[in-house]
């Protein structure tokens, strides 16, 4: 294999799509190619980062010139999860952490630079390039190009449309050839390929590393705490996270652990290493495997048990960590850890408790005991709604276009119940029927309540079960919007609040959805 081949080969290895390919090959025989990657510095790093970081490691092989952007700007832009003084010390963080990933996967550092988007994006350029790129780009394709990125409301703010159109004026001032990111991002991707030409500046590659899920199924998230191995949790905790992970016998296609060996483990292994399965003697004695895809059909054939998987891929994991538990052993990186992620204040027993979270929603099941279009608008219907209460509640809901009307008598439904009363054309409302729903095709789905649940049937987020709900959500403090745009379907149809899934307090079984996956419940 000549040496550009081998540059290629390690470029596009294990990536789920490449979009300009004859171009990284025009750029790959004349020169080494300028890729850069970035990421919002927000929730802590976490072990789903050795994901990108060992594509990185195979970029900084071929010879790639490296650029890691450290999103500031953009993370602020998010629904302003945190304050500029935070997130300038969550920035350091991130620059202390990803250099520890790197030096425990003996990545050389020469070509890789680390850039702050705050050092070029508020420039005159750069800002007067925002303005040009908002003069042609459509909101339609903004809105979309965010839809698997920005969290996804009704009335967005202007911020979540920028976000996109930043991303893809970065590509021209960092320089690079091509930008490298999860399939997540594929909508941004297009955007900047249709739309940094109108601005002059050249089309760029696009690399796209596939989606891999977190350890209890879903995507791997730094704000679901048992669905991430945090870079600096001690091995008892390593443990304890795997043994809860989810990574059922023969399931190939959703497990996070096995997903892990592929992108992270076997890329990482040097030419004569091999990944060793360690069980004992009456189940088979050791293994080793020097090719993920001969793991992956033992493991589809139940040749492998998933302890004996979760074991061994547990010794990996601590490996790469302890490198980065010898850095954080520095007095300095402490006390960055200590500022750029204070530890929740206690509160005492007795005082105001005012946290937004689940437990405040009266979700209940409900059942339509009557329908009728509303007389006055015709997208509208009018339903009567046995919740367990002496009588059934009215409910406006505008599920004329998508539901017909014989489907929604005597129909099971999952109904908030302690939104403030609100006139709908004149008819008072009393709740809200909860729906999955999607704009492109606009498409909506009422949600499934539990298997064998009735009326009256409280419907609670896992761990978010303690204590009542309000009796009425205060509309000030825009208690359902805070909560409302992290409720959502998940790939395998269940409703989840934060990768939690819905369930019924009396029987545990969860609110699912008919077939919308990945989509927003309003």
């Amino acid at each position: 294999m000549s040496d550009f081949e081998e540059k290629k080969r390690l470029i596009i290895r294990n990536l789920q799509e490449v979009m300009g390919e004859e171009k990284l090959v025009e750029i790959l025989k004349q020169r080494d190619v300028k890729i850069y990657w970035g990421t919002a510095t927000t929730g802590r790093p976490h072990v789903a980062y050795f994901v990108p970081m060992s594509k990185i490691a195979d970029f900084l092989k071929a010879g790639c010139e490296v650029t890691i952007l450290f999103a500031d700007l953009h993370a602020y832009l998010d629904n302003m999860k945190a304050p500029w003084d935070l997130l300038a010390l969550r920035t350091e963080y991130y620059e202390a952490a990803i250099k520890a990933m790197l030096t425990s996967l003996e990545v050389p550092l020469e070509k890789l630079r680390f850039v702050r988007g705050t050092d070029y994006q508020l420039s005159k350029e750069f800002t007067l390039d925002v303005y040009r790129l908002s003069s042609v780009i459509t909101e339609h394709d903004a809105k979309k190009a965010g839809a698997e990125v920005v969290k996804q409301v009704e009335y967005p703010v202007l911020s979540s449309l920028l976000y996109p159109g930043l991303q893809a004026l970065d590509e021209e001032y960092l320089k690079v050839d091509a930008q490298f990111g999860g399939v997540d991002q594929r909508k941004i991707f297009t955007l900047a390929e249709k739309y940094l030409p109108r601005l002059g500046y050249a089309k760029r590659i696009h690399l796209m590393n596939p989606m891999v899920p977190g350890l209890t199924g879903g995507k791997m998230s730094a704000s679901e705490e048992d669905s991430k191995i945090d870079l600096l949790d001690s091995p008892a905790v390593v443990k304890k996270k795997l043994k809860k992970a989810f990574c059922e016998p023969g399931n190939i296609t959703e497990n996070g652990i096995l997903s892990f060996t592929k992108h992270v483990i076997f890329p990482l292994m040097k030419q004569d290493e091999v990944f060793k399965i360690c069980r004992a003697e009456e189940h088979g004695g050791n293994v080793d495997y020097s090719k993920f895809e001969d793991l992956e059909q033992a493991y589809a054939k139940q040749e492998i048990h998933p302890g004996d998987l979760k074991a061994s891929v547990e010794q990996v994991i601590n490996k790469l960590l302890a490198p980065i538990h010898e850095i954080f052993k520095d007095s300095k990186l402490q006390e960055l850890t200590k500022k750029a992620y204070p530890p929740a204040k206690k509160v005492a027993a007795n005082a105001a408790v005012d946290e937004v979270t689940p437990a405040k929603l009266d979700i209940r099941v409900g059942r339509i005991v009557e329908v009728s279009r509303h007389p006055d608008a015709d997208s509208l219907y009018v339903e009567k709604i046995d919740l367990g209460e002496e009588e059934p509640r009215v409910v406006v809901s505008g599920l004329v276009n998508y539901v017909p009307i014989e489907e929604m008598q005597n129909r099971n439904v999952v109904v908030l119940c302690n939104l403030k009363p609100a006139k709908m054309r004149g008819i008072e409302s009393k709740g809200m029927v909860l729906c999955a729903s999607i704009d492109e095709p606009k498409q909506v789905e009422p949600l499934l309540p539990p298997k064998d649940s009735q009326p009256g049937e409280r419907i609670v987020v896992e761990d978010y079960d303690s204590g009542e709900p309000d009796d009425v959500l205060n509309p000030k403090k825009k208690i359902w919007e805070k909560l409302q745009v992290d409720l959502k379907t998940s790939a395998d149809l269940f409703a989840v609040w934060q990768g939690n899934k819905l369930i019924s307090k009396v029987s545990g079984n969860p609110v699912t959805t008919k077939s919308l996956i990945n989509a927003p419940i309003k």
